[in-house]
C-alpha cells in the first residue's frame, strides 16, 4: 500500500475534485462517518458545512483540509467493506481517530485506489500537528495495515511502479481539454505539496521532468499583466500541445496568488539543504577536474540531484538549476552563492584557477570556485546567474582549497568525503 497526504487550505476545493469525479461516474462514494446522515443520503452541502463548521472552530490554522490516497498492489482485489476497514484502521493509527471523515473510490488509474476527506480540527478547536505525519505515524500506519490485511507491501517493485509518478503523454492529452485538465492535476497534485520552490522557473524545473509547464504568457501578454497562470502539457522535444489549463479550473487553484505565499514558506524551508547541494557540486568538481557538464550532472544524478541546464537557441548555458530529489529541495544557481551560477561552474569544470566565492559568510563557507575563462560572445543571454567573477592567475588549486574546507565552521553532509579527497591528492602530490 501507498499512503499520500495532501493538506491544504479550502475544503471546498478538495471535496470538489472528488465529488466531479463522482459525477463524471469515475468514483464511488464508498464510506462516512460522523456526518449524522447515512453515507447514501448526505449532499454536497451536507459534506461540506460540517467539515467547514469544524475547521471554523480554529480560525488561526489556515492548512484545515486533508486529502489522503491510498493506493494498492494493481492485483489486489479488494472489497467495498474491506477498503472501508482500512480507512477506518488508517486515519485511527494516524491519530485522526474520531474525526468526520468521506471514502470515495476512484475507478480511473490502473491500480485501485481510494481517497479519504477530512479535517485536522478536532470538536474542541485543537489542531491536529501535521509535522513529519506522512514520514512517521504513516509510515508506521502503512506497514501494520499490510500486515493486519495481507496486503502487497509498498516496498515491491510491482507496487511502486504502478503508482510511480510518470511523464504526461502528449500524443494522447492534445485532443481534448478535459484529458489535459485531468493529466495536469494528476502532476501538481505530487509536485506542489512536496518540493520546495521558490520561483516559476524553478518549479517548472520539476514539471518538466513530467511534460507540464507552468507558462505565465510574455511580457505584454494580458495573462501576465493580470499576474495570471496557464498550465501547458509539453511534448518529448519541449513543445506546447493541447489546450492551456487556467490555474483557476483547477480544483487546488494552483494560481500565481496562491504560489507566491508557497514561495515565501518554501524560501525558509529549503534553507538547511543548501549545504548539502554545494557540497555535492564541489566534490564532483574536486574528484573529476575538467569534467563537462553533462559529466557533472551524471555524478549529481548520483546523489539524487538533477542538474537543469538552461540554453539558448546557440545551446549556450546561461542557466543552471538543482533539483534535490531527496529533500525536495529546488534552486537556481544563483540562490546557492556565485560560485554556482553556470558561468563559474563551467569555469571550474575546466579547472582554470582558482578565486574564493565573495558571496560566501564565514558560516557558510563552500568550495572556492575558479577564476575567468575568455570573456563569452556578447550575444550570450544574461541571466542573474551569470556573475563574472573576478580573475586570479596563480595558486595551487588543493593547497587553497584546503585552507577553506579544515576551517573548523565548513560543515555539510559531503564534508568529511572532500577534506578526505583533499587529504589524498595532497599526499600524492608530495610524494611525487
Amino acid at each position: 500500500m501507498v499512503s499520500v497526504i495532501n493538506a491544504g487550505k479550502s475544503l471546498r476545493n478538495t471535496l470538489n475534485y472528488n465529488e466531479q469525479k463522482l459525477k463524471q461516474g469515475k468514483a464511488t462514494l464508498l464510506h462516512s462517518s460522523g456526518f449524522g446522515k447515512d453515507t447514501e443520503r448526505l449532499s454536497f452541502k451536507d459534506k461540506l458545512g460540517h467539515l467547514e463548521k469544524l475547521a471554523a472552530r480554529n480560525e488561526r490554522t489556515t492548512v484545515n483540509s486533508i486529502h489522503i490516497s491510498l493506493n494498492f498492489d494493481p492485483s489486489e482485489k479488494l472489497s467495498t467493506d474491506t477498503l472501508r476497514q482500512i480507512a477506518e484502521t488508517y486515519l485511527q493509527k494516524i491519530g485522526f481517530e474520531g474525526q468526520p471523515f468521506l471514502v470515495y473510490q476512484h475507478h480511473d488509474a490502473g491500480h485501485p485506489h481510494i481517497h479519504l476527506v477530512t479535517t485536522n480540527i478536532r470538536p474542541n478547536g485543537k489542531r491536529i500537528k501535521l509535522h513529519n505525519i506522512g514520514r512517521n505515524q504513516s509510515e508506521k500506519a502503512r506497514k501494520a495495515i499490510e500486515k493486519e490485511f495481507n496486503l502487497v507491501r509498498a516496498d515491491k517493485n510491482s507496487l511502486r511502479t504502478s503508482y510511480e509518478l510518470k511523464p504526461v503523454n502528449a500524443q494522447k492529452v492534445q485532443y481534448g481539454q478535459s484529458e489535459t485538465k485531468r493529466a495536469i492535476t494528476t502532476v501538481l497534485d505530487a509536485i506542489l505539496p512536496a518540493y520546495k520552490y521558490t520561483s516559476i522557473p524553478e518549479l517548472n524545473a520539476v514539471l518538466r521532468s513530467y511534460n507540464v509547464q507552468a507558462d505565465q504568457g510574455s511580457k505584454d501578454s494580458r495573462i501576465s499583466k493580470a499576474n495570471g497562470l496557464v498550465y501547458r502539457v509539453l511534448d518529448d522535444a519541449g513543445r506546447k500541445v493541447g489546450v492551456p489549463i487556467k490555474a483557476s479550473d483547477i480544483y487546488n487553484k494552483p494560481t500565481m496568488k496562491n504560489l507566491e505565499k508557497r514561495f515565501q514558506e518554501n524560501e525558509v524551508g529549503r534553507q538547511a539543504h543548501k549545504v548539502r547541494v554545494k557540497n555535492a557540486v564541489d566534490l564532483a568538481i574536486l574528484r573529476q577536474p575538467g569534467l563537462s557538464i553533462d559529466a557533472l550532472a551524471g555524478a549529481l544524478q548520483k546523489e539524487n540531484i538533477q542538474l537543469v541546464v538552461r540554453q539558448n537557441a546557440n545551446r549556450i548555458i546561461y542557466g543552471l538549476t538543482y533539483v534535490d530529489h531527496k529533500t525536495k529541495s529546488v534552486f537556481n544557481g544563483s540562490a546557492l552563492g556565485k560560485a554556482y551560477s553556470a558561468n563559474q561552474v563551467q569555469e571550474r569544470c575546466q579547472g582554470m584557477s582558482i578565486h574564493p566565492p565573495t558571496d560566501v559568510k564565514p558560516s557558510q563557507k563552500a568550495v572556492p570556485p575558479t577564476t575567468s575563462r575568455p570573456a563569452a560572445a556578447s550575444h550570450v543571454p544574461q541571466d542573474p546567474e551569470a556573475v563574472q567573477p573576478s580573475p586570479r592567475a596563480d595558486g595551487s588549486l588543493f593547497k587553497e582549497i584546503a585552507g577553506e574546507i579544515f576551517d573548523p565552521q565548513y560543515s555539510g553532509g559531503l564534508a568529511a568525503e572532500l577534506r578526505e579527497d583533499i587529504k589524498k591528492k595532497r599526499k600524492k602530490k608530495l610524494r611525487i
